[in-house]
Parts: C-alpha cells; structure tokens; sequence
C-alpha cells in the first residue's frame, strides 16, 4: 500500500468512524493485551522473541493457548494445532468479508488478513450488514483496524518490557478474564453464537483433565461443530418458511 493510499484512507470519514466504534472496546482490549505480555515474558521467553510474537503472530488467544504448552515443553505440532484451531474462526471470517474485498489486490488482501479481529468482525457486519462493496468500507476497516492494533500491541510490549515491574497483587489474570467476557458478550448477538458458546464451556469443562491443555482443542472443535450445525439448520428452516410462503400464495 502507497504513502498516498494511506493519506487518503486517514483523511476519510468513514476511517475516523471506524477508530470511534472501536473505541468502547479498546480499554478492554488494551487489559487482554498487557496480560498476555506479562504471561509472555514470564514464561521464560526472551525479550526479542516475545516482542517478535506479539507483533508478528497478533492474535491474543492463540498466543495465551499455547505459552502453557511451550512452557510445558509439549511437541511442536500440538502446539501448532491448538493455535491453527484457536483461529480456525478467522477461516469463516474470510469467507464472509470476501464479498467486500475480493476485489481488491492480493497485497492489500493479506494486509487485511493480519489486521482483522473478533470485535472488528462484529464492528464491520453491524455496520454494513449488506454483503455488497462500497466505498467507505476499506476506510472503516482500516480506521478499526488502526485503533484495535494500537489498543493491544501498546499495553502487550508495555507488559512485556515491564513485566518483573508488575506485581502479581495487581490480579491482572483476573483483570484479563473480565476483559475477555466483556469482549466475548459483545460478541454474543445470535443462536447459532450462544450454542457454540455453551458448547465450548461445557466440553472444556468436562475435558478439563487432558494433558498439555487438550481441553482447549476439544471445545474448540465442539463449538465450531454445534456453530456450523446450528447455523445450517436457520438456514433450512429459513428456506422451508420461505417454500412454505410460496407455496401459499
């Protein structure tokens, strides 16, 4: 992306818009962002490879599934697979924000892979519900984008360049589960959404004894499992209302 695309996306209304309907979420955000940079530097982890992580990998729960595993020293391809699982929603993100941006470049595609997020993701639908390009939509992406990257990767790298500074009474892992509710909640706006939800707590809770936190993984293919079920069955019930209707008049 050019020097003059990215004025030109600053300058737009519907960017500043964007950064404002982040806004409610970023003090949350911001609390999951430290917590997961302490829990970074103090697993062991370098300096550099955790400042690495945060910026490079950009993704809060899969970075704080797998910091036990690499602590626990489990294989590396259990730790590939739970964070490859953990971001398995962001294949079905994809495939609904294609019918926006599928007209843009490749480069300017895989920019918006990286910057995009869960509270984005809602932000974006509520707000352009219609799957049909506009113009406005690209600045507003990026206007959430910009404010949701600078929320977590500010306190992240503050927690992490800070982390033997902050004491353990401050209860920043409490601090961050309330951050992670309250950006779940958020979330929560469907069936299909509070069935996956439900599945996901009780098959974690029942998992709860796997080795090398197994029972992530497990809740994760369950609550994507019930999600998809749940949202095929709307969609057959839809279109038997609909054959219902047609065959009535």
């Amino acid at each position: 992306m050019s020097l003059p695309f990215l004025r030109a996306q600053l300058r737009d209304p519907a960017f500043r818009q964007g950064a404002g309907d982040m806004a409610g979420t970023c003090l949350g955000i911001g609390a999951w962002g430290l917590v997961t940079g302490v829990a970074m530097a103090k697993s062991g982890m370098s300096l550099p490879m955790a400042l690495f992580m945060s910026l490079a990998v950009y993704a809060g729960s899969a970075q704080l599934a797998v910091l036990p595993l690499m602590v626990a020293g489990a294989p590396l391809w259990v730790v590939w697979l739970t964070a490859a699982c953990v971001n398995l929603r962001f294949v079905i993100f994809s495939s609904m924000w294609r019918s926006y941006f599928a007209h843009l470049p490749r480069r300017h595609r895989l920019a918006l892979g990286y910057f995009s997020g869960d509270v984005i993701f809602v932000s974006f639908m509520k707000r352009f519900p219609k799957p049909v390009p506009a113009p406005e939509q690209v600045p507003y992406f990026w206007g959430a984008a910009s404010a949701n990257w600078l929320a977590w990767q500010v306190p992240s790298i503050a927690g992490i360049v800070l982390a033997n500074a902050i004491p353990l009474s401050w209860g920043l892992g409490f601090a961050g589960v309330l951050a992670l509710l309250g950006i779940l909640l958020s979330m929560l706006n469907d069936r299909a959404t509070w069935l996956a939800t439900a599945v996901a707590c009780t098959a974690a809770v029942a998992t709860f004894a796997l080795p090398l936190k197994l029972n992530i993984l497990v809740a994760i293919a369950a609550a994507v499992t019930a999600g998809l079920a749940a949202e095929a069955a709307e969609r057959a019930l839809r279109r038997a209302r609909t054959r219902a209707v047609g065959g009535d008049t």
